[in-house]
């Protein structure tokens, strides 16, 4: 196994594990500590109390982050008419309807992000088993089957994250770049904690939120203290 590299070990040096940081004080240390060439993602992952094995259990859900996440996302919209023109000047990067089938029956896949309009569902449907292991399937829960789908590019350019638990309860995304301001790391964070409270399921009992840290692409996880993002 390899030794974690010199910066590694000196922002972890810098980090008490043993502590729940205030989310301004982990978002100082992760700038802080985000020495790399390249700029960091900067993310998060919460232990949440629930088992997604159970149907009334499943979080998902989209959120806006306030200051975008940094990413630029390549758009795939299934659509045609009129709404695949609307796309398109939306910015969307790949727009079709058959033949996009058809190519990402292939393998061919050129997008970051997937929309469909509804009546385009009973083809993209076909393609679950390609798209659904890479969670581009769209899901009118999340706002990516949708008429609107001028709307929905530009939601997804200008920074919408979609959330899904994870079989051990955890969900992760990325919340923004280490070269963004504290303070709007921090709106970012708090919006996310905030979207994925707001979906908390039906069948969840006692604490929703167990556990929350925040880490850079090369750095050390840092433990929240929960209510400091709003997550108690």
């Amino acid at each position: 196994m390899s030794k974690p590299g010199k910066r590694f070990r000196a922002a972890a040096d810098e980090v008490d594990n043993d502590k729940l940081y205030a989310i301004e004080e982990a978002v100082k240390l992760i700038k802080s500590g985000a020495k790399s060439k390249f700029d960091e993602t900067v993310e998060i992952a919460m232990n949440l109390g629930v088992d997604p094995r159970h149907a009334d259990q499943m979080v998902r859900g989209v959120c806006q982050l306030p200051h975008g996440s940094g990413r630029s996302l390549r758009v795939g919209v299934f659509a045609k008419g009129d709404k695949a023109e609307e796309a398109k000047k939306a910015g969307a990067e790949v727009v079709g309807a058959e033949d996009l089938v058809e190519q990402v029956q292939k393998g061919v896949i050129e997008f970051d992000r997937c929309i469909a309009t509804p009546d385009m569902m009973p083809l993209v449907g076909r393609l679950g088993k390609v798209l659904g292991p890479r969670g581009l399937m769209p899901n009118p829960k999340v706002g990516t089957v949708t008429t609107d789908v001028a709307e929905a590019v530009q939601a997804a350019k200008g920074g919408a994250v979609e959330f899904r638990v994870e079989k051990a309860g955890v969900i992760h995304a990325g919340v923004g770049k280490a070269s963004f301001t504290e303070e709007a790391l921090v709106d970012n964070i708090r919006a996310f904690t905030d979207a994925v409270i707001k979906a908390k399921p039906s069948g969840a009992k006692g604490t929703f939120v167990k556990r929350i840290a925040v880490t850079s692409t090369m750095g050390p996880g840092i433990k929240v203290e929960p209510a400091s993002v709003g997550g108690a």
